[in-house]
């Protein structure tokens, strides 16, 4: 059995590793120098309704992902405007732990890869073409199944129609080739997300050295791994909430105040703000940001092309291609995309056993995320949201259906009734 995954973000991760334990051969393929796509500058676990998704995949028996990030938290038990039970990872140290991770369970990486070019017949992918950065080598390789995890974001192209320009942000697009879809490439129709007259959304978040803070501001945020710090009035701007992808993020709050999160470097939760606003704010007289290096532009637009797909996750049209993370819609977050990304692996590899995919019920947090994001994204209306499990539309529905948890033993009792306790592990053929 062999397994290609396109895309080395938490989605591509999760689902390389998931397929590797089923006993498939599984190539990773990443167009950059490292894994873990947006998870470079993210860091954000566990808070509100994640909890209660992790606590469901660790259950499920796909929780290694989740395993490695718990023991390379920061702060844990964090919380912030609209947000409770956070984790905070460090970003700085996360991305050779998952590398390690991988390599140790037996998948290949191939790095500063892109591919290109898809071969396919009337029914599914025959093999993928692409070229090594460095090397240039020219390459094709074969599968029987594969994972499309490349996201939605990028190239530059797309951040100057529908942002405010590039921001050389952590997809480094200019050095390492612009994002390239399987999925498009295989011929698939993809979608956008889109309100009003905004395609796409803009990513929401920028760091701050912490070294460029006030001490007594550096110290509490090491110290509690938060500080909010209140904007005055006149540099308070509205509308810009309204186009974050992290629309859990979008409460007033975060419109009158800095929050700052200590996730290694000083984690801004806003779109943008510009340097000249920033340093008039008490604390941040000589702030500089870091990555984004544009961070007072603008960010990267996402969700601009998502595959249609179904419940198991396989792609419409190509029945041998699954996707996870933001391809697979508009579920915005790193405990999203390892939840879908580790699904895409497991029925990749029951595509290729020709057993039937596994469905996860709507009576989990997982099974009903994935169910209630392809309905929405059939309506107009649907595709102008995003979804979480930490936030806004879909957390408003957790708790409404009473999917939101924070008791353990209760999850996984709950995951025992839908008959998924160690699914995941379940790796014999």
């Amino acid at each position: 059995m062999k397994v290609i995954v396109a895309g080395g973000g938490w989605a591509g991760c999760a689902a390389a590793l998931q397929a590797r334990k089923m006993g498939a051969e599984v190539c990773l393929v990443e167009r950059t120098d490292m894994l873990l796509g947006t998870g470079l500058v993210g860091g954000i676990m566990r808070n509100n309704g994640r909890f209660t998704a992790t606590e469901e995949l660790l259950a499920m028996g796909g929780g290694e992902i989740f395993e490695a990030v718990d023991r390379n938290y920061l702060h844990e038990n964090v919380e912030f405007p609209g947000h409770r039970h956070a984790s905070l990872y460090n970003v700085a140290t996360m991305e050779p732990i998952i590398r390690r991770r991988l390599q140790s369970a037996g998948v290949t990486l191939r790095m500063e890869c892109r591919l290109t070019e898809v071969k396919r017949d009337d029914r599914r992918i025959l093999s993928v073409s692409g070229k090594q950065k460095v090397s240039r080598e020219v390459f094709e390789m074969a599968a029987d199944a594969f994972v499309d995890a490349t996201g939605t974001a990028g190239p530059p192209a797309q951040c100057n129609k529908y942002g405010t320009g590039c921001a050389m942000c952590v997809l480094r697009c200019h050095t390492f080739g612009g994002r390239v879809s399987l999925a498009a490439k295989a011929g698939v129709q993809e979608m956008a997300g889109r309100k009003g007259g905004q395609i796409g959304a803009m990513s929401g978040s920028c760091k701050l050295l912490k070294e460029s803070l006030a001490p007594s501001l550096r110290e509490t945020l090491e110290r509690d791994g938060v500080a909010v710090v209140p904007i005055p009035g006149d540099l308070q701007t509205a509308g810009k909430l309204s186009m974050k992808a992290c629309q859990q993020y979008a409460i007033e709050a975060f419109a009158e105040n800095l929050v700052l999160l200590d996730t290694g470097h000083a984690k801004l939760m806003t779109p943008f703000f510009s340097l000249e606003a920033l340093r008039r704010v008490t604390g941040f007289e000589n702030a500089r940001y870091e990555d984004p290096y544009g961070g007072g532009l603008g960010n990267s637009i996402r969700y601009i092309g998502m595959a249609p797909r179904d419940d198991s996750l396989q792609v419409e049209g190509v029945e041998n291609l699954f996707c996870g993370g933001e391809k697979a819609g508009l579920l915005v977050g790193h405990t999203e995309a390892i939840c879908t990304g580790t699904l895409a692996g497991y029925n990749a590899v029951l595509r290729i056993r020709r057993e039937p995919p596994l469905i996860v019920p709507d009576t989990l947090a997982i099974g009903d995320a994935i169910a209630f994001v392809r309905r929405r994204m059939r309506t107009e209306d649907g595709l102008g949201e995003k979804y979480t499990f930490s936030g806004s539309v879909y957390f408003d529905r957790m708790r409404r259906r009473n999917l939101y948890q924070t008791d353990r033993r209760s999850v996984a009792e709950r995951v025992g009734r839908a008959g998924l306790e160690g699914v995941f592990s379940r790796t014999a053929g």
